[in-house]
């Protein structure tokens, strides 16, 4: 019985033992193939790789690049923007005490003295127009100099005479006398101009020559009233690419080296944020000032703010306010030049403005944009609500004669 057993344990050590070697020789025999018979696995066929987030080239850097689109846009307007330095002398009159005949009496003729004359230099930028020399500018760059100085970046410098300045927009035009070989910086337009685009500033900032800064468009449509400059007109692309003074007059361009806007306004507390005129805007003035020398802007004659009927309701609960205003979206008139065309026609202080010619007014900004849009002489239809009236009155535009009135 007990050899019986030892046999049978024999047996099936011997089984076990047979199973494992066959599973051995089967594994090798299938691994162990011949190098004529073997293959390599097909690997997936795919038209972009996979890559690690991390190892990803941003859009950004694969739009800038090692030759970016920055150097091209530069090189294709650079030759064109032009430094421009100007020089004025002033005279500035002694103390009228020293004048006073009571004075002299007693003290004689030694104590007068001559007036003195004090000069002052300045500094900005502009861009050729044309192959005649027509430079575009600011109008604070040049106005009111004696002497107007035009630097190519190629080194060539000529005189420059100023041949009209528009100050409610900023703008001027200045004629150099170079032959028909100077180069001309091509022009976009700023109706194409959206929030996000490149915006590159060429300029001379601080004195700087053939500076260049990068930003993208911040906003547009920006009011300069909103911006603080309440003797323009205009609507300004919003910038954050550096512009410091000496920037004034230069381009702004987009990504492909257009000129979309003339870099011209600075707030000391705008942390980085500059101010354009749109290029659209500025070609139809350039044209007029070169034609003209000026341009003739109508105007209505009031002082105004955009009123809504929150800031109305404040205004009445106020017990020391001094005139009640009706509750209603439009634009209060806080002041009335007088002989102006809105004095003519009856516009009172207090009154609000709720229409011109069947469209709603509901801003400062928009009513004088209707303004600025209208013909000289033309007649206005005004409705404006005074008290719990409704008036309507005719207004016919006048020409602006300068920025403050």
């Amino acid at each position: 019985m007990r050899f019986a057993k030892v046999s049978l344990s024999i047996r099936q050590l011997s089984s076990h033992v047979l199973a494992i070697f066959l599973g051995v020789v089967l594994t090798f025999s299938t691994l162990g193939v011949l190098p004529s018979e073997a293959e390599p696995a097909p690997k997936p066929v795919t038209a972009n790789p996979p890559q690690l987030l991390a190892q990803r080239q941003s859009p950004t850097a694969a739009t800038i690049g090692s030759s970016s689109f920055v150097t091209a846009a530069v090189n294709r307007v650079g030759p064109a923007v032009v430094r421009i330095d100007t020089e004025r002398t002033i005279t500035r009159r002694n103390d009228p005490f020293l004048e006073d005949p009571f004075f002299r009496q007693f003290f004689g003729d030694g104590f007068s003295q001559q007036p003195s004359r004090e000069q002052l230099r300045g500094l900005g930028s502009g861009f050729i127009l044309d192959k005649s020399g027509l430079v575009l500018t600011n109008a604070h760059v040049v106005d009111k100099a004696d002497r107007v100085t035009v630097r190519l970046k190629d080194g060539r410098t000529f005189d420059g005479k100023v041949q009209g300045i528009d100050e409610v927009t900023d703008l001027a035009v200045v004629k150099i006398n170079a032959g028909n070989d100077l180069p001309v910086a091509p022009l976009g337009s700023s109706s194409n101009v959206q929030v996000g685009d490149w915006a590159i500033a060429v300029g001379n900032p601080l004195g700087f020559d053939n500076t260049v800064t990068l930003g993208i468009v911040s906003t547009l449509k920006r009011s300069s009233a909103q911006v603080g400059i309440t003797d323009k007109r205009l609507e300004f692309i919003q910038t954050d690419a550096a512009i410091n003074p000496g920037n004034s007059g230069g381009p702004l361009l987009n990504g492909v080296g257009e000129v979309i806007g003339i870099n011209t306004a600075i707030r000391a507390d705008a942390m980085g944020i500059g101010f354009a005129i749109p290029i659209d805007k500025a070609k139809a003035i350039a044209e007029q000032l070169q034609r003209d020398g000026k341009v003739a802007h109508p105007y209505l004659g009031v002082q105004m703010v955009s009123l809504t009927p929150q800031l109305a309701k404040q205004n009445n609960t106020d017990p020391n306010s001094p005139i009640q205003i009706p509750e209603v979206n439009g634009v209060l008139v806080m002041r009335v030049i007088p002989n102006s065309p809105a004095a003519s026609a009856g516009i009172r202080r207090g009154d609000v403005i709720v229409q011109i010619d069947g469209q709603a007014i509901t801003t400062a900004e928009q009513l004088q944009n209707v303004v600025e849009n209208s013909r000289l002489g033309q007649v206005l239809q005004v409705k404006v609500q005074r008290g719990n009236q409704i008036q309507q009155l005719s207004v016919r535009t006048a020409e602006l004669q300068n920025a403050s009135s």
